[in-house]
């Protein structure tokens, strides 16, 4: 039997080790040239857990709310964004703190993780069995452990309000968050892209794939898009950006058009209803398929320049093949590009 006495000793301990883990990633300076940020404290709001999913599961539920899993890891500048733009926005936490209890789990870490299925592991297992790719990634758990919502990168005050609506209405049996969004998301006038030259449906890509040996790039966009318009009229002019484009057949795919697509499979489809099966949450989503038409890699989330030009380099290297974490494989490259005398930021 664990008595309130153990309880506490036991939380006594968990806050002890966590100061030390704080304490430990904000001492020693940042090597030459980066420009992460670091530790980021997250809101004194957050849930101090045992790391039970079951036993926060039921808290929240047991509450009237909904657990949000936050992985994070240290000198990611997303999550300072998240944190601080997000977070920091008085009327996203306000509904934060009502509707939902919110953990942290550090993607590298070493804390003891229990699971929906009552088994253990460590911090980092847990991130790799849930195949966290980049962070922040969040998942926004219902009264039963199962994912209602999946955010894989960050995601825009605007956006992400949505996102939490989304969750709190419990739409996920009734519609795909994309669809949600779009219902929701205000219309305005497109403005115009430097880089539309990439190709377009109707557009077979299953043909396309069988005559020219090269893998293909969908890029999943719509046309009132901030991030979307970012992306075409700044990120992919870039020099380092370009280069990495030329290894790949690149499409533009309107995730609210009706245009025809001829998918990787061979199948006649349009360009909604596949972006639908692909379930594009986010755009613009970048979905990577290797010469056989099988779906390789994807990031959907928003990125700056250096992320955006990592992503297309663990594809065309083929990196992706023996290197199953991208976010080892990108602060390696970092660490590369240092030691030619290149600066790297991470936020431009």
């Amino acid at each position: 039997m664990i008595t309130t006495t153990s309880r506490l000793f036991v939380l006594a301990l968990a806050l002890a080790a966590f100061s030390q883990q704080a304490g430990a990633a904000q001492e020693g300076a940042l090597a030459p040239g980066m420009t992460n940020p670091g530790y980021h404290e997250p809101p004194d709001w957050f849930k101090l857990s045992f790391l039970d999913l079951r036993e926060d599961v039921g808290d929240a539920a047991g509450a009237g709310k909904r657990l949000m899993v936050y992985f994070y890891q240290d000198g990611c500048p997303y999550c300072k964004k998240l944190l601080e733009e997000n977070f920091g926005n008085a009327a996203i936490a306000a509904k934060t703190q009502a509707h939902f209890d919110v953990i942290a789990i550090n993607m590298w870490g070493d804390r003891e993780v229990t699971p929906m299925d009552g088994s253990s592991m460590t911090e980092k297992a847990f991130a790799q069995a849930m195949r966290v790719m980049f962070t922040p990634t969040l998942l926004f758990l219902d009264e039963h452990g199962q994912v209602a919502l999946r955010v894989n990168g960050y995601y825009a005050p605007d956006k992400f309000d949505i996102a939490l609506d989304y969750v709190i209405e419990k739409r996920e049996g009734q519609m795909k968050f994309a669809q949600y969004y779009a219902q929701r998301q205000a219309q305005t006038t497109p403005a115009p892209r430097r880089s539309d030259a990439f190709l377009k449906p109707p557009a077979d890509l299953h043909k396309l794939l069988a005559d020219k040996d090269a893998p293909l790039l969908i890029i999943a966009d719509r046309a009132a898009c901030e991030p979307c318009d970012e992306l075409h009229n700044d990120i992919l002019t870039r020099p380092g950006v370009k280069s990495q484009l030329g290894h790949f057949q690149t499409v533009v795919l309107d995730t609210e058009s009706d245009a025809s697509v001829v998918n990787p499979r061979g199948d006649k489809t349009s360009a909604r209803q596949w972006a639908g099966e692909l379930d594009i949450k986010y755009a613009p989503s970048l979905v990577f398929f290797d010469t056989s038409g099988q779906e390789v890699f994807r990031s959907e989330g928003y990125l700056k320049g250096f992320h955006v030009e990592s992503v297309m380099d663990y594809v065309a290297s083929g990196a992706y093949r023996s290197e199953p974490s991208f976010q080892r494989f990108i602060e390696a490259r970092a660490d590369k590009l240092r030691k030619q005398g290149v600066e790297v930021d991470l936020m431009r």
